[in-house]
């Protein structure tokens, strides 16, 4: 489409050296950390609700005897240390493009090194594996908002069980309500979030330690020998447990996308200072509530607290949930932002919710989905254990795509000895793929949700990106050279209006098929003509330097390419107000976007299979229009419509 985004992996050696702040310091620093306490670990800070309980299912057939708590407790504590504090904390993080963090990033990172020929099936597979692990994000995101809110309201069961009935209901309407606020932006309510999850961490660390200290004996489950005797004791059954132990690390993939928001530092100081003592306090508290009483496996978190300071912990817990909720909202908002800017969707409304922070923005058609999906699936599951079934798949496959991707990056941009990498993303693996399969065994219970959602938005993803190929194909073909086109306004020249024409386009070779058709059918041109392409590059932002290309054609034409990072929101206007500061003469009065759109007949020879093209169809029938994408002035465009045989 001549109105398009277009990727390119290149990358200007100035972009790509970057342009980080200096670090953190004293009263900022704290102010970070605590903010990246509120955010980054809200999600993994609310799992004690539900993950300690779901150990002792009765479908495990692992009863909460003496040996089998220390067991499971070795198991959690040795998942946290392993996965989140040593994988994550001190490897993944290191994996930042740009100070930005997540999978898409990750996956932008890799593409930035250099093409081999002899490798190219490589790429095609990991960016595939990259796609797909941010498809199971989203599915993530659907099902994050549902479980923690769910579980946090059946606080209410233990409080009073005659309110069972209102768990439901109450839940939907939190949820409800959580989505309606979107819009706003979290600007308003961001600053509680560190003080919110501050006191949930203080809350439950308090409730563990009072426990501990009635058993002492708890404490024994710091010896990772309890958890090699429970795999022995159990067999299979041991293993599957690992289904539920994995509820505990849920976030990992959440704290590596919001890297770019604080920064490394304050998110290894949040989680070693704050947020990885409360939780090994509370889950031993859980731990040592069960060795005296093994009935309060139903509940063993709300059961910690005395009767008087239920209903306290129920609203801290329902806050706490809302943060984790927010987080997973947000971060799904981002996530679809770096899609569309890498290619991979089609354009959406991006509103930006805060003048200051650039990464608070508002989708609404994601705000909208995610809403529905959460919704219909508390109605469906109405409990939180239900749910669990379907929230491991989706964390652990994330977490192994990651694993693969890091590998790739550390050998290939790092240069790190291939043995080391072999042997560390193999133990990554080992542990990854041991939950993954622990959880294979959920898919018919509940986990078949999140594999359903991440194999529907990767198809559309795949396809959105293969139909943009395809497309811009048939443009090359059609298209004139521009040298040629040149020439031939030399040897008949148009008439000639006064202004200036914006023609945008997402090819930097050729003459745009929209321009020719303004000519054929006006058999005019503006005095000035500007043929403008919008590349993304593989970098989070570009510095104002380096966005901005000119290259003066002769005949009053202009070349201008306008590169944004994959963060950015490309803002037409700014990109020709600066055009114009290098002597481009583009009166904002008296300047005329060009447009083409596009109708698609679907009887063409692009490669792709039938239904294929259907669905690119629909999708580009229903994408965001380039003048609010692009932030043009609706009353300077004019739209020429043109038919493509596809």
């Amino acid at each position: 489409m001549a109105d398009d985004v277009r990727f390119t992996q290149s990358v200007p050696a100035e972009v790509e050296a970057g342009h980080h702040s200096a670090p953190a310091t004293g009263s900022r620093l704290a102010l970070l950390t605590l903010a990246a306490l509120g955010v980054v670990y809200g999600d993994i800070g609310t799992s004690p609700l539900y993950a300690l309980r779901e150990c002792f299912k009765p479908e495990y057939g692992i009863h909460p005897t003496a040996d089998n708590i220390l067991g499971v407790l070795s198991l959690i504590l040795w998942s946290l240390l392993l996965v989140v504090s040593i994988k994550y904390i001190v490897f993944i993080l290191r994996a930042d493009n740009r100070g930005e963090g997540g999978i898409l990033s990750l996956l932008a990172l890799l593409l930035q090194q250099k093409r081999r020929e002899d490798d190219k099936s490589k790429r095609i597979l990991l960016v595939l594996l990259g796609l797909f692990g941010a498809a199971l994000l989203i599915g993530e995101g659907i099902i994050t908002p549902a479980i923690s809110v769910l579980s946090a309201v059946e606080g209410l069961e233990v409080s009073s069980p005659a309110l069972t009935p209102v768990v439901v209901p109450a839940t939907v309407v939190i949820l409800f309500a959580l989505f309606m606020v979107q819009r706003y932006g979290t600007a308003l309510v961001g600053g509680t979030f560190g003080p919110i999850m501050l006191t949930w961490f203080i809350t439950i660390a308090a409730l563990g330690t009072r426990a501990i200290s009635m058993r002492p004996d708890v404490l024994y489950a710091i010896n990772p020998v309890h958890g090699v005797r429970f795999f022995i004791a159990h067999g299979v059954a041991g293993f599957l447990t690992l289904g539920a132990v994995v509820l505990c690390i849920t976030g990992c993939e959440a704290l590596y996308a919001d890297m770019g928001h604080f920064g490394k530092r304050p998110i290894r100081i949040a989680w070693f200072a704050a947020a990885l003592p409360a939780l090994m306090l509370n889950y031993f508290g859980q731990g040592a509530l069960l060795l005296r009483d093994a009935g309060a496996a139903t509940n063993p978190f709300y059961r910690l607290a005395p009767g008087s300071f239920q209903w306290p912990l129920l609203v801290i817990a329902t806050a706490a949930a809302i943060v984790a909720s927010q987080a997973l909202i947000s971060g799904a908002f981002s996530l679809t932002q770096q899609s569309i800017q890498l290619g991979y969707s089609p354009r959406m409304q991006i509103i930006h919710t805060s003048d200051r922070v650039a990464g608070q923005i508002y989708i609404p058609e994601v705000n909208k989905a995610l809403m529905v999906g959460c919704l219909i699936l508390v109605v469906t599951f109405k409990g939180s254990s239900a749910l669990s079934a379907a929230y491991g798949i989706a964390v652990t496959g994330a977490m192994a795509i990651t694993s693969v991707l890091f590998a790739v990056v550390a050998v290939g941009r790092w240069n790190w000895p291939r043995l080391q990498v072999g042997l560390l993303a193999g133990a990554f693996l080992i542990v990854d793929l041991s939950f993954c399969l622990a959880n294979v065994v959920k898919v018919t219970h509940g986990g078949w949700v999140p594999l359903a959602i991440a194999i529907s938005v990767f198809t559309l993803m795949t396809t959105w990106k293969r139909g943009r190929v395809q497309l811009g194909e048939i443009h090359q073909s059609n298209s004139l050279p521009l040298t040629d086109f040149l020439k031939s306004l030399d040897r008949n020249p148009p008439v000639r209006v006064k202004g200036t024409a914006v023609f945008m386009t997402s090819s930097i070779d050729g003459v745009p098929l929209v321009l020719l058709h303004h000519l054929k059918h006006n058999k005019v041109l503006h005095t000035t003509v500007v043929l403008l392409s919008v590349q993304t590059t593989g970098v989070p932002d570009v510095p104002a330097a380096q966005r901005l290309t000119l290259e003066p054609l002769g005949q009053g034409f202009f070349r201008v390419v306008a590169t944004f990072g994959f963060m950015e929101v490309p803002n037409i206007p700014k990109v020709l107000a600066l055009a114009a500061r290098q002597g481009v003469p583009i009166p904002p009065m008296d300047t005329s976007y060009y447009l083409g759109r596009e109708r698609l007949v679907l009887t063409g020879t692009a490669k792709m299979s039938h239904w294929r093209k259907i669905l690119f169809a629909i999708m580009t029938r229903n994408a965001r229009s380039a003048t609010e994408f692009f932030q043009i002035p609706p009353n300077r465009v004019v739209e020429l419509g043109a038919q493509i045989e596809f």
